[in-house]
């Protein structure tokens, strides 16, 4: 059983950068394709980024493209989620997940694994 937790979140104000953090345990990490979600209230989950096992493939929702970095590390068991020049439509709670399978994947129900998410609030 893979467990995942989040860390990084906080109140930041419009224009500000976040790292988010999520650290895994209980698999093998390296076998793990990543992904990060978010959902603000009253809202479904969406998608935010996805990286492939390697790390070698990324993808960025439109939304983020340009301002949010997905990476990896191994070594560490733990994904990031770089965020630069947050907005205020940026806050939400953001959900680490992970899925025992290769390939890259942005659609929330192929993720097998979920932290319990941390929340990111952008002040204008």
């Amino acid at each position: 059983q893979v467990q995942l937790v989040e860390s990084g979140g906080g109140l930041v104000q419009a224009g500000d950068s976040l790292r988010l953090s999520c650290a895994a345990s209980g698999g093998t990490f390296s076998r793990l394709a990543m992904g990060w979600f978010r959902q603000a209230p009253g809202k479904e989950r969406e998608f935010v980024a996805a990286i492939s096992w390697s790390g070698g493939s990324t993808i960025h929702a439109d939304s983020v493209k340009g301002r949010f970095t997905i990476s990896r590390d191994n070594a560490k068991s733990t994904v990031y989620l770089q965020m630069n020049s947050l907005k205020p439509e940026d806050t939400a709670v953001y959900y680490c997940a992970a899925v025992s399978r290769i390939g890259i994947f942005t659609h929330p129900r192929l993720y097998d694994y979920w932290g319990q998410g941390t929340q990111v609030t952008v002040s204008s």
